[in-house]
């Protein structure tokens, strides 16, 4: 593709300074001549000398952690929660690849489950686990609850409320019955006025 480039730009350049020479039986037309306009002379603008000022190299490399072969640490807990029955433990120690440690908990039976356990790059993560029997009494969830007030019931808000059925059935006598109240007697049939049949097109 350069090269393709390259070629087609030698060719502009070939033909851009390409000049006619006269040969034998050719004479060039004779041009007028134009006075040359004497423009004045300018002097080149001095500009003050610019300093160049190298910017700092500053490289932001990260620092490679600083690797321990040998890691070790050791941590523990317990808590003992009296109001929320929580009660549980853990210990755990490092040296080198080699991790034990064994935590405890008691479950919402009361038992109290001990995990004890062991990771090493030879044998990976082994756990054991045991239970021992109940011992402590399972503490349920301690939350203060009210006593429901006791229902009243009070009066109705309206006295006599009125029998719609019949009045909505009309026209429909089969709705009539299903929509009686079965509260009390149904009033007498009202007469509607008949409503103006609507058509979809009567909207604009």
């Amino acid at each position: 593709m350069a090269q393709k480039l390259i070629l087609a730009l030698s060719a502009l350049v070939a033909v851009a300074s390409a000049v006619v020479v006269p040969g034998p039986g050719l004479a060039l037309p004779a041009y007028p001549s134009y006075p040359s306009l004497a423009l004045p002379k300018l002097a080149a603008p001095v500009y003050p000398a610019l300093t160049k000022v190298a910017a700092p190299l500053v490289a932001k490399v990260a620092a490679p952690e600083p690797y321990d072969p040998n890691p070790q640490y050791s941590f523990n807990y317990d808590v003992h929660d009296s109001s929320t029955g929580d009660v549980k433990s853990q210990q755990e120690t490092r040296s080198g690849d080699v991790v034990q440690g064994e935590y405890s908990l008691i479950e919402a039976d009361g038992t109290r489950r001990i995990v004890q356990y062991t990771a090493d790059p030879v044998h990976g993560f082994n756990a054991v686990v045991h239970r021992e029997g109940a011992v402590v009494k399972a503490v349920a969830p301690v939350a203060k609850v009210l006593a429901p007030a006791p229902l009243l019931h009070a009066a109705p808000l309206v006295a006599k409320v009125p029998a719609y059925g019949p009045a909505l059935a009309h026209g429909y006598p089969g709705l009539a019955p299903a929509l009686a109240p079965a509260y009390g007697p149904a009033l007498p049939k009202l007469a509607l006025p008949a409503l103006p049949a609507l058509s979809p097109l009567g909207y604009h």
